[in-house]
């Protein structure tokens, strides 16, 4: 089998869809690449953020729920998502979410500096300068592509069992592991973004799913042959694994690792540019097949939202 890469993709759960968009797009000046619904929930949009490309890797997806239910992070969750930005943009960073009166934090982990902040519905995020990775090229409201978010760094898990979800990145999921400094142990897949897990040993409330939480993380198979063999090796280790589930822009598998968090994997292909060309990702609502016969119905119920600039101070 091939070596781990890292993440595909990280989903939460949000409130205001526009809302959402402001942040995600205005302010961290990500690309809207995809709008389509939530495939079990088919009047609750699903958006997706990433590169100009939109390639795995850098693809952050969303559920958003006006006036849902606030949730609690906590274990059994990704407890912080972790994003990638190029040497020297930190400062660029730091006064921009200031301009916007998001209140930032800057902390050292692994003798690395992150900038944490949480974004407008409570989810805990932070940026992190590292040369790997390729330049996004992607430009919007402000935010150049020499610090443009590259794709994710990777994300710190809060688990109610730590040792035990070491365990399944070491031996089942092949990550290098790169030792333990105070409070957190770290990984390390062999992809050159999002490839670096910090698990979190100190003892975190249990998480409450919800809106500012992360719902699952998704990491990357190469292609549906590589996909099949993780399937069948999270069984083999006695991990209650799903069938495959085709999700239109790849295929997934999902289990329940024992410290309680959702793990997906995901194939790379075939990718978001299946029914919308680069130019034009993100224009229009994309439905599976079989929901294009209610696309009125949908459009009708699902909030307008706009891709737009915003400004801060």
């Amino acid at each position: 089998m091939e070596k781990m890469k890292g993440i595909h993709h990280i989903t939460a759960i949000v409130g205001d869809p526009q809302e959402n968009m402001d942040f995600y797009a205005g302010v961290l000046g990500l690309r809207f690449v995809k709008k389509t619904i939530n495939f079990d929930d088919p009047g609750t949009y699903h958006f997706y953020f990433g590169n100009e490309g939109a390639e795995p890797g850098t693809i952050m997806t969303f559920f958003p729920w006006a006036n849902a239910y606030k949730g609690r992070v906590g274990s059994g969750q990704v407890g912080i998502t972790t994003f990638l930005i190029p040497p020297n943009a930190l400062s660029f960073w730091e006064e921009r979410l200031a301009s916007f009166n998001i209140h930032t934090n800057k902390v050292i982990r692994f003798g690395e500096t992150f900038l944490q902040f949480e974004d407008v519905h409570g989810l805990k995020l932070e940026l992190v300068e590292r040369e790997n990775g390729k330049e996004n090229t992607w430009e919007f409201n402000g935010v150049t592509k020499d610090v443009a978010i590259k794709g994710f760094g990777g994300a710190v898990l809060y688990s109610g069992a730590p040792h035990k979800t070491a365990e399944l990145l070491e031996t089942v999921m092949e990550l290098e592991s790169l030792g333990q400094e105070g409070n957190y142990l770290r990984y390390q897949a062999a992809g050159d973004i999002g490839n670096i897990i910090d698990i979190e040993l100190s003892a975190v409330g249990r998480g409450v799913m919800g809106v500012g939480t992360v719902h699952h993380i998704a990491w990357r198979a190469s292609n549906d042959e590589e996909h099949v063999k993780w399937q069948h090796k999270i069984h083999d280790h006695n991990y209650g694994v799903t069938e495959v589930k085709d999700r239109n822009y790849f295929n997934a598998i999902y289990f329940r690792e024992h410290g309680g968090l959702l793990f997906e994997i995901a194939t790379d292909p075939p990718g978001f540019m299946i029914d919308e060309q680069k130019d034009h990702l993100g224009e229009k609502l994309m439905l599976p097949k079989w929901q294009e016969p209610h696309r009125e119905t949908i459009e009708n119920h699902l909030q307008p939202i706009v891709v737009r600039e915003v400004k801060g101070e």
